[in-house]
């Protein structure tokens, strides 16, 4: 028998939710591999220059949201008028999540789907997060978006790499290897004391943390994603979903 699991989130939606076995999805052999350098200007720069644009989906939506908290905050504690503007409230910001996670699985599928191997750099996202640029970290969803290429890469017969974040990958240059040192976070063109190359700070970043990635898996370190959808099934998270 079919055992479905019916959820109710803060915004009043229902979900039913199973569990399916399918087989792995392999893909043809690509030529390409991919680092990622993922930022706030843009929010992923890749190795080979290309760059994903940052949608701020939260930041489109401030607009609606403060109207949204400021009807809340009128209703009177306790009464259905305020349980009514909390639901209104939390259906919004559903809405800003499901459009952030619906970017996010397009996007790595594009990335997983035209590389061999894809390279992350690990990034401290929950302390990043306690900066000023709170807000912004958290609208770009850094953390939730690099565990998705892990398990795609997996059913789809890729690979896969996390990169520590403590590798310095904005102080080495990627043509010469030379390393000059932490930069101020306002410098996005960087030339190389050694060298004279000119890099794009971002590109630079990425093509290291390419080369770091490849380092890794000749050393059999990379990140095991077929572990981490066993771990994915076996927590009921890989179903389908209907509303």
């Amino acid at each position: 028998m079919e055992l479905l699991t019916v959820t109710k989130d803060s915004s009043g939606r229902y979900f039913l939710s199973f569990v399916v076995d399918t087989e792995p999805d392999i893909l043809p052999e690509a030529e390409t591999d991919a680092g990622i350098d993922l930022g706030l200007s843009a929010f992923a720069v890749l190795s080979d220059g290309s760059k994903i644009d940052s949608p701020r989906f939260l930041r489109r939506a401030e607009k609606k949201l403060k109207r949204c908290q400021r009807e809340l905050a009128r209703k009177a504690k306790g009464s259905k008028n305020r349980a009514k503007a909390r639901v209104k409230v939390a259906h919004q910001h559903a809405k800003v999540a499901g459009r952030r996670r619906d970017f996010h699985h397009k996007a790595s599928a594009q990335i997983i789907r035209a590389n061999q191997a894809v390279c992350v750099k690990d990034l401290a996202a929950s302390g990043l997060g306690r900066t000023r640029l709170a807000k912004s970290v958290h609208d770009a969803g850094w953390s939730a978006f690099v565990r998705i290429p892990e398990y795609k890469a997996a059913l789809h017969g890729r690979t896969f790499a996390t990169v520590a974040r403590a590798f310095p990958s904005s102080q080495v240059c990627s043509a010469c290897g030379f390393r000059d040192g932490p930069k101020p976070l306002h410098v996005r063109e960087l030339t190389c004391g050694e060298c004279g190359t000119v890099h794009d700070r971002d590109h630079d970043a990425a093509s290291n943390v390419l080369v770091e990635g490849r380092r890794i898996v000749a050393a059999g370190r990379g990140g095991d994603a077929k572990r981490l959808v066993e771990r994915r099934q076996d927590q009921g998270e890989s179903t389908g979903t209907a509303r």
